[in-house]
């Protein structure tokens, strides 16, 4: 019982270096026509591993960590953002694939998870300004849309180079 529980604290500390990397080599890329603030979210493919492989708890876990990270690098407003965005995130595809009737496909809930991390932010960026953005939200949904389905493309593209023991399936593999 406690290797296993050192085994999955360790993959998790893991899993949280390659998010600050991924975070890191995004923050050095620059994407025209990007507005300032708007990222690929090449870390969520963490938090996304983490929630399917790994469980609900793993996926807020690593949603919080990698807050924690963004405290620490850009300051608290932008670690509040993330945090924000990244809870609205995970609730919403944990939410959308246990309500669903069907198995959702992992770019479908990308993008679910993208747009809601939108709006997330969106919702702690009206408390911490008073001005609700309402002009912003096409922008944000229409980048949601785009991104997640980059990012579910991507997570796709990885899970088989993920070797099997770092797959516990707790949801099954969809192409």
């Amino acid at each position: 019982m406690i290797d296993q529980k050192a085994s999955k604290v360790s993959l998790m500390g893991l899993l949280f270096a390659l998010a600050m990397a991924f975070s890191y080599l995004e923050s050095m890329l620059v994407i025209p026509g990007l507005l300032p603030g708007m990222r690929l979210g090449l870390s969520n493919l963490v938090t996304m591993y983490c929630l399917f492989f790994l469980g609900k708890r793993a996926g807020y876990t690593m949603a919080v960590m990698k807050a924690v990270f963004v405290v620490l690098t850009r300051g608290f407003v932008a670690g509040m953002l993330s945090l924000s965005g990244g809870i609205f995130s995970v609730t919403a595809i944990v939410l959308v694939d246990f309500l669903s009737k069907h198995s959702l496909h992992y770019i479908t809930l990308s993008v679910i998870g993208a747009i809601f991390h939108n709006i997330g932010q969106l919702i702690l960026a009206r408390y911490l300004t008073s001005v609700f953005l309402y002009y912003y939200i096409p922008v944000l949904l229409v980048t949601g849309l785009v991104v997640g389905i980059i990012t579910g493309k991507l997570f796709v593209w990885i899970i088989p180079y993920i070797p099997k023991r770092y797959r516990t399936q707790l949801r099954e593999h969809r192409e």
